[in-house]
């Protein structure tokens, strides 16, 4: 069962609800960065705008989610599977960094990277939520996210340089 927008903004936030503010914006850079109406011009700069929020996301995310799921023996099997995941999508991201964003080639590259995004986002947000809300009490969730959100801000800032 999903969180809804309306359950989310009668509570403060936690660490989910800031993951998945990162998620619904993942998803919508891949749909333009695939959409048929996109420019080559364009599709850079999304391409662009899609790399610095994954790899915002993936650091962040790593540091204030992954690691204290790490640190309990419930979290091992599952974190360490997003981390695989999230090391294959570095591995798409780098792929696709080339100069010239088109070609048979790079667009079935950025396909495959849609794919694996929102598997990713899906496996995260229906298994690998609920393993870690059981782990972290609800005050932690909520300071973590303060951590998550400062640490997206400055790594998108890093990134954007």
């Amino acid at each position: 069962m999903t969180t809804s927008a309306a359950q989310r903004a009668s509570r403060a936030p936690d660490l989910f609800d800031a993951l998945r503010t990162s998620h619904d914006a993942q998803r919508a850079l891949c749909s333009a960065l695939l959409s048929s109406s996109t420019s080559i011009a364009d599709r850079a700069d999304v391409f662009f705008r899609l790399k610095i929020e994954l790899e915002a996301h993936a650091a962040a995310e790593e540091r204030y989610l992954y690691v204290p799921i790490l640190m309990d023996d419930a979290g091992l099997s599952s974190a360490r599977h997003a981390l695989a995941e999230h090391h294959e999508i570095e591995e798409l991201l780098e792929d696709l960094s080339v100069r010239q964003k088109q070609g048979a080639a790079w667009v079935r590259l950025a396909k495959e990277l849609d794919r694996e995004v929102r598997h990713h986002l899906g496996e995260e947000e229906q298994k690998f939520f609920k393993v870690a809300g059981r782990i972290l009490s609800e005050a932690t969730k909520r300071e973590l996210a303060e951590s998550y959100t400062l640490e997206m801000v400055r790594m998108k800032k890093a990134l954007s340089t």
